[in-house]
């Protein structure tokens, strides 16, 4: 998924749906996380989509003791320049009142 398909996915939800909500959300865990979403009334009812957008990991280090009772640390170093994208899917579930992940395996 590029940014030029989520823009056209969005293009067609705003001509064929109705938009309930839009937005974009910044967490700044990870290197910094960007969240793109969009709510929108679909044909399977309330859906949800997110483009999340976020720093590639380059190297992770771990920091360990041999000692019993000792912990464990992993660091991770992210690329300044570098990014992952990923969509992720819900539909609402009115019985629960809350967002259901749809499994990317469901759409085939």
């Amino acid at each position: 998924m590029n940014p030029e398909r989520w823009q056209n996915i969005i293009g067609n939800i705003k001509d064929n749906f109705a938009v309930l909500d839009e937005g974009h959300e910044r967490i700044e865990d990870e290197g910094g996380i960007d969240i793109e979403y969009i709510v929108f009334k679909g044909p399977l009812g309330k859906m949800r989509l997110e483009y999340i957008t976020k720093p590639l990991v380059i190297d992770k280090k771990t920091t360990y003791s041999r000692r019993i009772g000792s912990d464990t640390k992993v660091d991770y170093l992210y690329s300044n320049t570098e990014k992952s994208n990923k969509l992720l899917t819900y539909k609402w579930n009115e019985d629960d009142e809350h967002w259901a992940e749809v499994e990317a395996g469901n759409f085939s």
